[in-house]
């Protein structure tokens, strides 16, 4: 690792700056100490000439690395060519990201909406859905988080929702189907996703004013702690919205686009939803999303006047980085990359568990997977303390890791490397967690 560089009071002057003058966004929690000025690959490097090994790609996104140079390469061509429009007027980039899309999914999933980030694109589908069903109650989990914008951020249960008034009326929420910390017990302890369902609805139908729209979920949610629901959830979860005439929205922003082992994490139920949505991974790091859903759906919104344009819609730079990332994806077949390096990564957790008693659950699917720490691994005990100090033992160590610390659950690191990324630096992060949680214990 090459020696600091950076003069303290040059960096004493940027904190005092960011203090200063930076709005605080995420919530309780502080910007991390460090002033990044570069990344490449799966690493990030710092003005002091620390090289830290990024296992969150980024914002969950950059699942082809920092700089991929066929992304850096695209940006470079398609900006001095064509990078944004009129919202009216359209560029090849655009429809042949459509069709390509349309290319990557079962039938009916066929037209698409080119947008920006994730709560814009779970935004745009909400208001689809209650223009289409011509109502207006949205469901979701409990642990669930769509975005910042009004309906998704109505729409989310995990964290936001205190001190910013009335929520828009119509929105409920269903327990997350969590098998480490059931609420609903079969026989041999196990969760009882059934009846757990059951009652779910049946909280929903007594609360309902009888315009149920949608229900927007993610198929691994992630800011919940990585909970998996069952194999099974969905095909029921499905026939519930089609009893109740709503609309089954599936929000894909981090595991879309292979980074569970399949194209989409849907494709594990065969369960295809009315209107999907993707982000994050889709722009590989940059502002891309899109609202796939059917010619019938699109039609009916169509003709009632659908209405959801913005600066940044069909942008064609952003459109051409899609269609790169696709190539990529399709060529390096990282869907199947995915799966080995999730066993690998999978094989790696399990043999840290063994040696500490404090993690108390594996999960997830590919390369994206939840650590789930406890106090104690008996009674699932959870520990905010613990989950903060490994994590800063992490960062000191050279690696950045992400702890998802909700009410009722430990600390969850959420552990999404670069679909790119080799064995040799997964081996790296998991030896830095593994020595991360020795001393915290310690």
């Amino acid at each position: 690792m090459a020696a600091p560089t950076t003069d303290l009071s040059t960096a004493d002057r940027f904190w005092a700056d960011a203090d200063r003058h930076l709005v605080r966004y995420a919530g309780a929690g502080d910007f991390t100490r460090e002033i990044i000025d570069h990344a490449a690959g799966s690493y990030l490097f710092t003005e002091s000439g620390r090289r830290i090994l990024d296992f969150t790609s980024g914002q969950m996104s950059a699942i082809l690395g920092h700089s991929h140079p066929e992304i850096v390469e695209t940006v470079r061509r398609q900006i001095g060519s064509l990078d944004h429009l009129f919202s009216g007027m359209l560029s090849r980039p655009v429809v042949d990201l459509a069709r390509r899309l349309a290319e990557t999914l079962p039938s009916p999933l066929e037209k698409a909406l080119l947008l920006t980030t994730g709560a814009e694109s779970n935004e745009a589908a909400i208001r689809m859905a209650k223009l289409v069903t011509g109502k207006h109650e949205i469901v979701s989990f409990a642990r669930s988080w769509h975005g910042m914008t009004q309906a998704a951020a109505n729409a989310t249960y995990s964290a936001g929702r205190k001190g910013y008034g009335p929520a828009s009326p119509g929105n409920f929420a269903i327990p997350a189907p969590n098998s480490y910390r059931p609420d609903f017990l079969t026989a041999d302890g196990g969760l009882d996703w059934r009846r757990q369902l059951d009652f779910g609805f049946e909280m929903i139908d007594a609360q309902s004013v009888g315009s149920l729209a949608a229900c927007v979920v993610e198929p691994i949610l992630s800011s919940g702690g990585i909970i998996e629901p069952p194999v099974g959830y969905f095909a029921a979860l499905r026939e519930k919205c089609r009893e109740r005439g709503m609309l089954l929205i599936l929000d894909e922003a981090q595991t879309g686009l292979c980074r569970t082992g399949n194209w989409y994490a849907f494709e594990r139920d065969g369960v295809v939803p009315d209107i999907l949505t993707l982000s994050k991974t889709l722009g590989a790091g940059l502002p891309l999303a899109a609202v796939i859903t059917s010619a019938e759906i699109e039609q009916e919104a169509h003709d009632r006047g659908y209405l959801f344009f913005t600066t940044h819609v069909a942008d064609p730079l952003v459109a051409a980085v899609g269609n790169t990332v696709l190539d990529v994806l399709t060529r390096d077949r990282l869907d199947e990359r995915a799966t080995e390096l999730g066993a690998f990564l999978r094989r790696g957790l399990d043999n840290i568990a063994g040696r500490h008693d404090v993690v108390g659950d594996i999960r997830g699917r590919g390369l994206l997977v939840g650590v789930e720490l406890v106090a104690d691994r008996a009674t699932k005990r959870s520990s905010d303390e613990l989950g903060a100090l490994v994590t800063r033992r992490c960062l000191e160590l050279g690696l950045h890791m992400n702890i998802v610390q909700l009410p009722g659950m430990g600390g969850v690191f959420r552990i999404a490397p670069p679909l790119t990324a080799t064995e040799d630096e997964l081996a790296e992060g998991l030896a830095v967690l593994d020595q991360a949680i020795g001393d915290a214990g310690r």
